[in-house]
């Protein structure tokens, strides 16, 4: 009740006006919204990830992203690190961030992982670079440039699951650092607090697990914005592929799919299709992801990894 009573809390807090990327591949790496997801399987595993926001427009956001997730040789204990840079038009923001997440048993099926995450951002805007439209007038909110670095920030997040189902609660960041050199830049206020809710349940379709179905929902909440829903239909095939499609709330539909080659490598791609005002503009979004897992510690793989 402490942790559900913190989030309520952060819910209600005022943010500002910048949120991260919205990715799509989060099926395939808890991790990026969720520091209690670190070191959750009993392999070390490192993710990367690119994603191509509207290809065709010009200078529209690219996010590429990296992490790394370990359990330690205590099994409670995993720790993580992500990587994230964020471009859009000319900005651009690094965040660096470790993760440290623990373990307790809350019955004999089901556990529950609570997680912190810890680091800082830099964020960069060349406002002298910009073309001021539509005919490129002096203004003083564009005369210097931002440039900040090493924003502290923090986030928090819970994770319980069985062997067939789960449920997840974070906020990635929670600082709302300030974005400007002084009140007369032209920048977005702060960095906004993003509360994520997820959830996901696994049925086998057969007695030999050959296809497993996993329908989930994510919740994302963000002040300023609408509040958005992802509602996905998953479906794992000879522990093998995953393939998807999901729901996105704003008029977009999404397709997932992972391909697992070996113990070790997997490859994924998501496309995300809109049909709103930006449609004919835009060929699309697209994600590639390529993940490799390693075992330093021989350990026996009793749970299928779902989720």
């Amino acid at each position: 009740m402490v942790v559900l009573g913190i989030f309520v809390l952060l819910i209600s807090l005022q943010c500002g006006a910048q949120q991260d990327p919205i990715l799509t591949s989060y099926m395939y790496n808890g991790q990026v919204i969720n520091p209690a997801y670190a070191g959750m399987w009993e392999k070390i595993g490192f993710t990367t990830l690119v994603r191509k926001q509207w290809a065709g427009i010009n200078r529209s956001p690219l996010t590429e992203s990296f992490s790394f997730h370990s359990p330690l040789r205590n099994d409670a204990v995993g720790v993580g690190l992500n990587i994230m840079n964020d471009r859009f038009g000319l900005e651009n923001r690094l965040s660096i961030l470790g993760d440290y997440a623990y373990e307790v048993y809350l019955s004999s099926r089901t556990r529950m992982r609570l997680g912190v995450k810890f680091g800082f951002v830099n964020y960069k805007n060349p406002l002298t670079e910009y073309e001021l439209y539509p005919d490129n007038k002096y203004d003083r909110a564009f005369e210097e440039d931002v440039d900040l670095k090493f924003l502290p920030n923090f986030g928090v997040g819970m994770f319980i699951y069985q062997e067939n189902f789960y449920f997840g609660l974070s906020v990635p960041k929670i600082v709302q650092n300030d974005l400007k050199e002084n009140f007369h830049n032209y920048s977005t206020s702060a960095e906004v607090r993003t509360i994520y809710m997820s959830g996901g349940y696994v049925q086998p379709l057969d007695p030999f697990n050959y296809i497993v179905f996993k329908p989930t929902l994510l919740v994302r909440t963000t002040w300023g914005a609408p509040l958005q829903f992802d509602l996905a239909a998953n479906f794992m095939i000879r522990e093998k592929l995953w393939l998807g499609l999901m729901y996105r709330t704003g008029s977009a539909m999404c397709f997932t799919g992972n391909w697992m080659f070996s113990n070790h490598l997997r490859v994924g791609f998501a496309m995300e299709v809109t049909y709103n005002e930006i449609y004919p503009y835009q060929n699309g979004t697209f994600e590639f992801t390529i993940g490799y897992d390693i075992d330093f510690f021989g350990r026996s793989y009793l749970r299928a990894r779902y989720f």
